[in-house]
């Protein structure tokens, strides 16, 4: 029997001799890189290649159970929940690999922008990246698409009319993307094509072509305080660098990629396990327009942006907002491609990033806990105000009882504790008669759902009662002008 390393190096030998790949990833291990850039803070990069690795698995494998269309696509998700063996575990993968990603891709174009990294030579090798962020973003909007459940559903609305408002352009983009000008049969059918095959394509190509970049320039060395990038002699003082203190990238750096790479496939597990799938949330239906619809995570600051905007800066923000985002990032290296590339030398950089981290960070929380976002532990975390429930009778605080014990505060603040989603309550007997308020509980009413059947009449008569010694700083209460003045104690009679 012949000697097994003998038979691998002959197997190795026939396929590098007609493919050549052998010898490639030969010379990509020992491609040389400055020993200061084989350190844990140019780990991002490979991070994120191989959560890109992950989805495309895990897609490959959900994309053999799903139904891309409108008809059946919310059944397959239940079905993939909660009939299919760990399929739920499978759709949590494939959800929160997403995140990571763009959480990763996101980490690490800040480290390329902090340490320089996008100057030259390396210009295009900056470009791409951005392009590699917005396909990631793209990915994830997609991807929430297929859910195709109440939030997708009115998420797509909102994204054709934020197509449709590109000057020439807008209106054949919207039927592109909805297969026709609503959305129909053909709209999940194009989304999907987009998120399987068209943005990983586009995904895959534009990695290989960072990588080539990345290997015919060099890894970025650590930026050092007064070493000035010129474009006369960038490329032979790099060349030196490496000469005197290059070492192969295998295992020199490629360890701690590797390392780092398994911790956050590890994350991914833990997230999707204890946490479990994005949804779906409820089928979605065009005739439930009282819904308050919102998208992932990192998307949550436009959306919010979007709301607190006046309506009539809304169009001028969606035609700008690109332009003035994505525009200067691809214009950066052209505009400042030499110079200090050390952070402690270039303080608008750090400011830059403060500020855009500290603004998307307040966004996003205005994305969490928005007037239309119930706060949903607000009735149990917080007690209400003493000053709200003193030298109340005992009808009164039985009301208050009700409105804390039936979640009243989720939606409503008393005091500037509880939910925004509906109206502070601390002067609601100034706004409202106690049978506006009797009408609105049973009946529900604009956000409002009905509570009619969640409520006794006992419980009614004491929550409106209640209710009615909030008048604020002692205002007068509300009154209906056809009925005359109603009574000072604030009862009704419910009950009857």
């Amino acid at each position: 029997m012949k000697n097994p390393v003998e038979l691998g190096k002959k197997l190795r030998a026939w396929i590098d001799l007609r493919t050549g790949l052998v010898q490639q990833a030969e010379e990509m291990a020992d491609h040389p890189t400055p020993s200061s850039a084989a350190s844990w803070w140019y780990v991002f990069g490979s991070g994120a290649m191989v959560l890109l690795g992950l989805q495309v698995v895990t897609g490959i494998l959900l994309a053999m159970v799903y139904s891309p269309s409108a008809s059946n696509a919310w059944a397959s998700l239940q079905f993939i929940n909660h009939n299919l063996p760990l399929g739920w575990y499978l759709r949590a993968l494939h959800g929160w690999g997403s995140d990571f990603m763009i959480a990763i891709v996101l980490i690490h174009l800040v480290q390329v922008f902090l340490f320089g990294a996008y100057k030259f030579p390396r210009e295009l090798t900056w470009v791409v990246g951005v392009f590699l962020l917005l396909l990631t973003l793209a990915m994830a909007f997609t991807g929430q698409v297929m859910r195709f459940d109440t939030d997708a559903y009115w998420g797509i609305g909102i994204g054709a009319s934020i197509t449709s408002s590109v000057p020439l352009v807008g209106k054949p983009l919207v039927r592109l993307l909805l297969g026709g000008p609503i959305i129909g049969g053909a709209t999940l059918s194009h989304f999907f094509a987009l998120h399987v095959f068209v943005i990983p394509g586009a995904l895959l190509g534009l990695v290989g072509l960072h990588l080539l970049m990345v290997l015919r320039l060099g890894i970025n060395e650590w930026p050092m305080p007064g070493r000035i990038v010129r474009r006369a002699d960038y490329r032979q003082n790099y060349a030196a660098l490496t000469r005197k203190t290059g070492v192969a990238f295998a295992p020199n750096a490629a360890w701690k990629d590797a390392v780092f790479a398994a911790a956050m496939i590890l994350a991914v597990m833990a997230c999707a396990w204890f946490f479990g799938p994005f949804g779906p949330s409820g089928q979605p239906d065009p005739t439930i327009i009282q819904t308050a619809p919102h998208p992932d995570f990192f998307f949550l600051w436009i959306y919010a942006v979007l709301a607190f905007l006046p309506p009539q800066l809304e169009i001028p923000f969606l035609l700008a907002a690109p332009a003035l985002i994505v525009l200067p990032l691809l214009l950066l290296p052209f505009l400042a491609g030499e110079g200090e590339k050390h952070w402690s030398r270039r303080p608008v950089a750090i400011l830059v990033v403060t500020l855009v981290a500290v603004t998307l960070g307040i966004f996003t929380n205005l994305g969490l806990h928005t007037p239309w976002s119930p706060v949903m532990d607000a009735w149990s975390s917080a007690a209400i105000p003493a000053r709200y429930v003193k030298d109340r009778t005992p009808l009164e605080r039985r009301g208050a009882l009700v409105f804390q014990d039936k979640q009243c505060r989720d939606c409503h603040s008393i005091g500037g504790i509880g939910g925004r989603r509906g109206p502070a309550l601390d002067d609601i007997a100034t706004r409202m008669t106690v049978d506006q308020m009797v009408r609105q509980v049973l009946q529900g009413g604009g956000n409002m759902p009905a509570y009619g059947k969640a409520l006794s009449p006992a419980e009614t008569t004491a929550l409106t009662a209640y209710l009615r010694t909030l008048n604020g700083n002692h205002l007068a209460p509300a009154v209906n002008p056809a009925a005359g003045i109603e009574p000072v104690n604030g009862t009704h009679p419910v009950a009857q």
